[in-house]
C-alpha cells in the first residue's frame, strides 16, 4: 500500500499513487464500487486539479505538498484555494487508503496505544470520540486522530478537504465523511458507515502515522 509520507514529499506534477490493494479488499466496510470511484475519480481528481492550478505557478513548483499545506500563508492568494481544496484532497486521501489497506493490527500497539492510553483512557474512548467528530461534522468534511508537537493527541473534525498539517498537527487516523465516501451503500446512513470503517483500520498504518 502506498505510504502518505510518499506522497506529502511530492513535489510538481503531482501523481496519483496506485491504491495498493484490490478495490474489492475492505468489504464490506467499502465496497468495491465506492472504492473505485472514490480513489480513481475522486482522488484523481484532486490532483489533476492542483497540478492545473500549480501549472503557471514555478515559484512553487520546489514545495513539496507538504510544505505547500503547512505553510498556505506563503502560497500567493489566487492560488491559496486550489492548494488548501486540491492538495488538502490529495494528502487526506493518501493517509485514508493507507489506514483501510487490509490486513496489520485491529487495535492500537505500541508507544501509540500508550498515548491513546493516557489522553483518551482507553481504545473505546477514543472510538467513541472520533465517531461524534464524524457525526458532528456538518456538510462534507473528515473526522481526525491528531498529534501535535508535543505528542498529545486529541480528536477533531474539518470541513471540506481542509487538513490538520495546515495547524501544524500530525494526522493519525482520518475519516472521510463526505458523501461519495459513503452514499452507495449506506445512503444517509453515515453513523453505520462510521462503525464499518473505524472497524476497518489498520494500526500499523496508523502506528507509522503517529511515528511520522
Amino acid at each position: 500500500p502506498l505510504q502518505t509520507t510518499n506522497v506529502l514529499a511530492q513535489r510538481y506534477p503531482f501523481t496519483l499513487p496506485p491504491l495498493g490493494y484490490a478495490n474489492s479488499a475492505v468489504e464490506p466496510a467499502v465496497d468495491a464500487q465506492t472504492m473505485q470511484l472514490h480513489h480513481d475519480k475522486h482522488h484523481a481528481s484532486y490532483v489533476e486539479s492542483l497540478n492545473k492550478a500549480l501549472a503557471s505557478r514555478p515559484t512553487l513548483h520546489d514545495k513539496s505538498l507538504k510544505e505547500l499545506l503547512s505553510g498556505l500563508s506563503d502560497v500567493p492568494t489566487e492560488a491559496r484555494d486550489a492548494v488548501r481544496n486540491h492538495g488538502g484532497g490529495h494528502a487526506n486521501h493518501a493517509l485514508f487508503w493507507m489506514l483501510l489497506a487490509p490486513g496489520g493490527q485491529k487495535s492500537p500497539q505500541g508507544a501509540l496505544a500508550s498515548a491513546i492510553t493516557r489522553d483518551f483512557g482507553s481504545h473505546a474512548s477514543l472510538m467513541n470520540a472520533l465517531k461524534n467528530a464524524g457525526l458532528s461534522q456538518f456538510g462534507s468534511g473528515w473526522a481526525w486522530l491528531v498529534r501535535n508537537k508535543d505528542g498529545k493527541l486529541s480528536v477533531k473534525s474539518t470541513p471540506n478537504q481542509d487538513t490538520p498539517i495546515s495547524e501544524g498537527l500530525t494526522p493519525v487516523l482520518a475519516i472521510d465523511v463526505w458523501e461519495h465516501a459513503y452514499y452507495l451503500k449506506y445512503q444517509n446512513r453515515r453513523e453505520a458507515y462510521l462503525d464499518a470503517v473505524l472497524g476497518a483500520m489498520n494500526w500499523d498504518a496508523a502506528s507509522t502515522a503517529y511515528a511520522g
